[in-house]
């Protein structure tokens, strides 16, 4: 079930030594930009527009004079590492050696002063938290609320459990009784810690997760100290996908950037807990309209999760759109276009490979598909069999078809229901707004 799970997940952890961060080095690099600048290199000047806040409107012969301090080149040489400054750099390097040093040294797990447990929806950090030196429980949540029915239903849980089993590979019995050890976790966390710390990132699946734990613990009169740890990015990592990515001395670093869940931010996930399981996806558009500034990742991870309804004109979402468009290129393996889709073009990579695969597979079983398996590798493993762009998921990206026309198996996003013949929910990406027929 967590975005890890899959035969071609390949989490594959930077290692510290791998981004390695030394304040000399980077001292040096900024002296040769500030040289560099002053001579007028195309290149130089080039990296300076793109990165230094005072430089947008700025014309290209003007930079030489204007920008010819070393503070401007080390502003520039922060920035393209992922930070805001100069100071902030040398914070990270300073905080990231502290990290290392900790580890190195076997110091005191720095979650030993109270019974914690670390909360994830998912288990990429597990390994990596224990390497990183805490010692606190680790407890999973790791049902893809970004992905399927979540309904107001009695039988919820067995309605997920009948869904994840279409695709993940278990029995609906084994990802029921997975479910319920989660919920029951979670419920008793508030008795058996002292603290919960909340590891998160950026996308839908990690953002609705939060929501729901956010909403759990909302309305409890007891309940542990629950401290957030939430990043989009990190420092030298070009492209951030998610804490499964870093190396224990970042998730070491990282623990310093903790800080106290809030009222409102309880109130916030609550609401949104409630909205994403509304047969309507107005309550949700609202909530991401409204910026949750309490919860700063939020509303970009809704306005994600949104664009999986069917967008007017094509009936697409946006993960099937880019799945075809990337087939425009010539036919590849699944593997091959999961890394494109999701680890490359996709703005805000949320699904692990067997979802990925189990939109694939929807698509290619209707009775005109826009994709096609190549029979010749229909007998190997799924993430090796070769997909390839049909006549129809041309049309499809051109806009003269409708995918609801075409019959596809009923989908589900939260509780909108989503099905062939039926009035449906669409997304206006010209007015970032729901609509409906």
């Amino acid at each position: 079930m967590p975005k890890t799970e899959g035969p071609d997940s390949a989490a594959t952890i930077l290692r510290d030594d791998d981004r390695r961060l030394n304040l000399e080095q980077q001292k040096t690099r900024a002296k040769e930009l500030c040289h560099a600048i002053r001579r007028g290199e195309a290149d130089a000047i080039a990296r300076l527009l793109r990165h230094h806040p005072d430089a947008r409107d700025v014309d290209a012969g003007d930079v030489p004079a204007r920008f010819a301090k070393l503070g401007d080149a080390q502003l520039v040489i922060a920035r393209e590492l992922g930070l805001p400054s100069w100071p902030k750099l040398r914070a990270h390097v300073e905080r990231m050696q502290r990290a290392r040093d900790a580890i190195a040294g076997k110091a005191a797990a720095p979650d030993a002063d109270a019974r914690t447990a670390h909360l994830r929806c998912g288990s990429d950090i597990r390994n990596t938290l224990r390497e990183s030196g805490f010692v606190g429980d680790f407890l999973e949540l790791a049902d893809p609320l970004c992905f399927g029915p979540v309904p107001r239903a009695d039988d919820y849980r067995a309605i997920r459990a009948r869904f994840i089993a279409g695709w993940s590979g278990m029995t609906p019995a084994e990802v029921e009784a997975k479910l319920a050890r989660e919920d029951d976790a979670l419920a008793q966390a508030a008795h058996r810690y002292d603290r919960l710390v909340l590891w998160y990132e950026h996308d839908s699946y990690d953002q609705l997760s939060l929501a729901r734990v956010l909403a759990e613990f909302s309305g409890r009169a007891r309940r542990p100290l629950l401290e957030l740890i939430c990043v989009d990015r990190f420092p030298a990592i070009t492209r951030f996908n998610g804490l499964g990515q870093l190396s224990p001395t970042a998730l070491r670093a990282l623990w310093e950037s903790r800080a106290a869940v809030t009222a409102a931010q309880l109130r916030l996930g609550a609401a949104i807990w409630d909205a994403l399981r509304e047969p309507s996806p107005m309550a949700l558009h609202a909530i991401a309209a409204g910026g949750t500034k309490e919860l700063r990742l939020m509303a970009a991870a809704l306005w994600r999760h949104l664009q999986e309804l069917p967008w007017t004109g094509d009936g697409l979402s946006l993960t099937q759109r880019l799945a075809l468009q990337a087939l425009r290129d010539g036919p590849r393996t699944v593997s091959q276009l999961f890394r494109v889709t999701q680890l490359e073009i996709e703005p805000l990579p949320f699904m692990g490979d067997l979802m990925f695969w189990a939109v694939l597979r929807e698509m290619a079983s209707v009775a005109s598909p826009p994709v096609m398996i190549d029979a010749a590798t229909a007998d190997r493993r799924w993430p090796d069999r070769v997909l390839s762009l049909t006549p129809i998921g041309e049309r499809l990206l051109a806009g003269t078809l409708d995918w609801l026309g075409l019959d596809p198996p009923e989908r589900w996003l939260g509780g909108i229901r989503i099905a062939p013949g039926a009035p449906a929910w669409r997304w206006d990406e010209a007015t970032a707004t729901p609509t409906r027929p």
